[in-house]
């Protein structure tokens, strides 16, 4: 796709979770980065894991299917050493977003939490308000995106294009 003679990709930042997947949307092109869509995909806390997954799975096929990304960024697992059944639980999440963009022909890209902080604040142990601010400075948004889910998938994905900005410029 371009926009005004130069090349845009569109990449959808994904902030996996078992309860709220948080997505967004970006353009990016000529180093600047626009929101497309953003929202969440959830699952039921009460029902089975089963059916947990299958629902993270069909949510975000949809999304994919309805936006035609050409990557997907997502965030690395991060645990911690206090509480490693969370990160078993969201390496579910994690791993059927993954199958979803696979079986779309997607590249994915991974992020570690404290990269996507330092590159959107400039401080990898940045708190989650700090981020949420960030996002809709740099998307001219009115608001801060809610829930904190939204707006960590949209910093992954500027993540995603800050980082790959002199690729992406030459395509």
């Amino acid at each position: 796709m371009t926009r005004d003679g130069q090349a845009v990709i569109k990449v959808l930042g994904i902030d996996p979770g078992l309860n709220i997947s948080g997505y967004g949307l970006v353009t990016f092109s000529v180093g600047h980065p626009q929101l497309v869509e953003a929202g969440v995909v959830r699952s039921t806390r009460s029902h089975s894991l089963e059916r947990r997954i299958r629902s993270i799975y069909e949510g975000i096929t949809e999304v994919i299917e309805s936006t035609s990304p050409d990557i997907v960024a997502v965030e690395q697992l991060f645990t911690h050493y206090d509480r490693p059944s969370t990160a078993i639980l969201m390496g579910h999440a994690r791993g059927v977003l993954l199958l979803a963009a696979a079986n779309a022909g997607l590249e994915v890209t991974s992020w570690r939490p404290t990269q996507v902080k330092k590159v959107m604040t400039g401080n990898g142990r940045a708190p989650k308000a700090q981020v949420q601010m960030s996002v809709a400075r740099l998307l001219d948004l009115p608001d801060v995106p809610d829930p904190p889910d939204v707006a960590d998938a949209l910093a992954i994905a500027m993540c995603h294009c800050y980082l790959n900005r002199n690729r992406m410029e030459t395509t």
